[in-house]
């Protein structure tokens, strides 16, 4: 994936500067509300957790709240650039935590090298938090102040450092080790890297039975031998009097490689040299110690893991660190120690021998991932980490007696786990994997456009499509060097030159077969080919494209009418329908008709809700369906009620399994408390509405606008419904995010009709 500079910085600095903010979580908008959120009714809980400080996690946020600490010593590889050179970098690990397991996050980076000042400070602001997470504090420093903050401390505190990769690669090994069917006291592992990672990474391995005497470690001076003089502590703990000299005769016969160094400095012979069944896991970054392509061509028994999402079993820390503060924090541990790490290591390695859920599997292109060489940790996007990760520590520390709190009900608080964080990133992230695995070939008919321009190198650049821009040659260029924009290689095709004059014939021919009986002569036909929206279409229709996106600059009729004459819609369909996607922190929902239709017959509601049902069904998710009204199952009568009573009436006899239900009104589709308190006959009772079809155009486009506007829901559509092939028409405006979530999801439509 590509990320250019410029790009980079704009992300960080557009809108808000940054990447999180601090949110209210109760009422504030009367002055009886803020009387209660400040003075004078804030002193009733300051006295309360003045008599026992244990109520601070009842009354405050601190025990969902983890400050995320560096002073910048060892960032990311950028070395030491300083405190507040850090902070995006501390950002970003808030959001993480956030996005992944619901925990608030304030960053603190501190100006300090000295380790005396700098765990004094830490001490000093404890109070405020319920766990912390040292970040980027370089070797050996690091070691002493997770020690004493450890030892001084009573919440949880973990350098993700030296702990995340360690965890992680524990649990890689633990399954590595069962398909080589090789036991972890018995084999040789070299380790090269000898910095905060390298060593926790290896005294967790000892932790779970491997011999220390068989263990070589080297750092940047060669094998680290009891000979040497200078070593640190640490580095002493591993030192060996074995003879190697260097990492080549290191590798000899050994099982398996631990990289935690540079790039490119492990060879070809060198894995050939390894014993059989050889254990790789080169995760330098961005450039492993060998790249997987080299390794694998030397070895077919190989079973190998990088830190890159390009390559089979990604060594992530995002598997670990959120959910194992997210079960500390959940039993209000005091501490994380070696056994709630080891249950982490445990409940990962484990989780990678259990079936892969559809939306995994969906989200990496693949019909079934299963447990083996390729196979050996779950994915990033596997939604079931927190609940099976989180528990798992929680039990270790009520276990080990670290924990003050307690969890009666496991299966309950699973449930809580997976409810807490909703599907609303979880989808993006997901779409955008599935796009990225089949990328499909995207014609943009308003190429001479910067959003375009720039939504098109992004989706290059990560792999999601191949972009093939329609326009003036000339024109486009022009744009694309006056605005620094990247897409060398891409396809720029001009329908009015003379270049294209075959193609245009052919293409017009092929839609004066198509409409000669509707009014279309064959020289009209050719010359509509001098139009991109033609042209883009015909383009698609004849396989010289997957998908059409356009509407960018033009009215919606005007940018659909063409794609219906060209492509047409799907065989059986009797009207085509427009839907929005609605990101919401809870979840997902997806909003139909809000585009096309403006006063759907009871047959077209019924189409409109089984096309918006078999699209959610595209995205993994199980449509749950309201059919919205102003009444709540005959509450009230009107000439819409009754058109979607008998819509519903048809569905539930013609789509038996479908879970629908209506006519409701969007208060009760959207409240199961309410709607099982006033109506528990209705099939949505104890099911969380995914999906609303509206009874007409006015009440569906202002419902997705108002939401858009007066909230902070993400809108992505018109998502366009009905189609035979992908195309999309962009909402007047659009920003290039909102492009680029409309073209991925063109991706995924080509996708599905590709493989019908």
């Amino acid at each position: 994936m590509k990320i250019r500079r410029q790009e980079a910085l704009d992300y960080h600095s557009q809108g808000k500067p940054g990447k999180i903010e601090v949110m209210p979580t109760k009422p504030y908008s009367s002055q009886r509300d803020l009387s209660l959120a400040y003075s004078p009714g804030v002193a009733e809980p300051c006295l309360e957790i003045e008599k026992n400080a244990e109520d601070a996690y009842k009354y405050t946020a601190k025990g969902n709240l983890v400050a995320v600490i560096s002073n910048g010593t060892a960032v990311l590889g950028l070395g030491d650039i300083g405190a507040l050179a850090s902070k995006p970098v501390m950002e970003g690990k808030g959001l993480l935590f956030k996005i992944f397991a619901d925990i608030d996050v304030f960053d603190i980076e501190i100006d300090s090298s000295n380790i005396d000042h700098f765990v004094q400070t830490v001490k000093a602001i404890s109070p405020t938090f319920g766990g912390i997470n040292l970040e980027d504090i370089k070797a050996p420093e690091c070691f002493e102040i997770e020690r004493r903050l450890k030892k001084e401390l009573n919440i949880p505190v973990m350098h993700d450092d030296q702990h995340g990769t360690a965890i992680i690669s524990s649990s890689a090994l633990i399954n590595a080790l069962q398909v080589a069917k090789k036991k972890i006291g018995k084999v040789r592992i070299v380790v090269n890297g000898a910095g905060a990672s390298a060593i926790s990474c290896a005294k967790l391995y000892v932790s779970l039975g491997a011999k220390k005497e068989n263990i070589i470690m080297l750092d940047s001076k060669g094998v680290i031998t009891k000979s040497r003089k200078g070593l640190s502590k640490e580095k002493q703990f591993f030192a060996t009097s074995k003879k190697y000299k260097a990492l080549e005769d290191s590798l000899d016969g050994a099982d398996v490689f631990l990289g935690l160094s540079k790039g490119n400095i492990v060879t070809k012979a060198m894995i050939k040299s390894m014993a059989r069944d050889p254990i790789v896991f080169a995760l330098a970054n961005p450039t492993p110690e060998i790249a997987y392509e080299d390794a694998i061509s030397v070895r077919d028994d190989i079973i190998m893991a990088t830190g890159r999402s390009d390559h089979p079993n990604q060594v992530n820390n995002v598997l670990g660190f959120p959910f194992i503060f997210r079960g500390a924090l959940d039993v209000r541990a005091t501490a994380i120690n070696e056994e709630m790490k080891l249950a982490a290591v445990h409940a990962i390695a484990d989780l990678a021998k259990e079936s892969v859920p559809e939306i995994v599997n969906s989200a990496y292109d693949t019909k079934n991932i299963v447990f083996g060489r390729d196979y050996i940790i779950p994915k990033p996007l596997d939604p079931r980490l927190i609940s099976a990760v989180a528990p798992a520590v929680a039990k270790a520390a009520i276990k080990s007696k670290v924990a003050k709190g307690n969890i009666s009900d496991w299966d309950e608080y699973k449930e809580s786990l997976i409810k807490r964080l909703g599907l609303d990133n979880k989808l993006i992230r997901v779409i955008t994997s599935k796009a990225k695995r089949n990328p499909k070939r995207v014609v943009f008919a308003e190429a001479d456009s910067y959003k375009i321009l720039k939504a098109a190198q992004i989706v290059a650049d990560e792999g999601i499509a191949k972009p093939i821009l329609l326009g003036d040659i000339e024109k486009i260029k022009g744009m694309i060097k006056e605005n620094f924009i990247d897409l060398e290689g891409v396809s720029i095709i001009d329908p009015r030159s003379k270049k294209e004059e075959k193609t245009r014939m052919r293409f017009g021919e092929n839609l004066f077969a198509k409409r000669n009986r509707r009014g279309l002569t064959l020289y009209e036909s050719r010359k509509l080919m001098q139009e991109r929206n033609y042209f883009g279409a015909m383009m698609v229709e004849t396989g010289a494209a997957d998908a059409l996106i356009s509407g960018l600059t033009r009215k919606y009729p005007d940018t659909i009418r063409p794609a219906l004459q060209v492509i047409g819609v799907e065989k059986g369909i009797r009207r085509i329908a427009g839907m929005y996607i609605i990101i919401t922190e809870k979840r997902p929902y997806f909003f139909a008709d809000t585009t096309i239709n403006i006063n759907p017959s009871v047959q077209d509601l019924v189409d409109i809700t089984v096309l918006t049902a078999e699209t959610v069904k595209q995205f993994n998710l199980k449509p749950r369906i309201a059919m919205l009204s102003y009444s709540n199952f005959g509450s009230a009568d009107g000439e819409e009620v009754r058109k979607v009573q008998q819509a519903v009436e048809i569905l539930h006899k013609d789509y038996p399994g479908m879970v629908v239900d209506g006519e409701i009104q969007a208060n009760f589709a959207l409240n199961n408390q309410l709607l099982a308190e006033q109506f528990p006959f209705s099939v949505l009772v104890d099911k969380s509405v995914n999906t609303l079809i509206f009874p007409n155009l006015v009440s569906g486009n202002i419902a997705y606008k108002l939401m858009q506007e007066m909230s902070k829901a993400e809108a992505i559509g018109p998502v366009l419904l009905g189609m035979k092939k992908a195309v999309h028409i962009l909402q007047m405006g659009s920003s290039v995010r909102e492009i680029v979530n409309m073209i991925t999801i063109a991706v995924i439509d080509a996708q599905s009709k590709k493989s019908n």
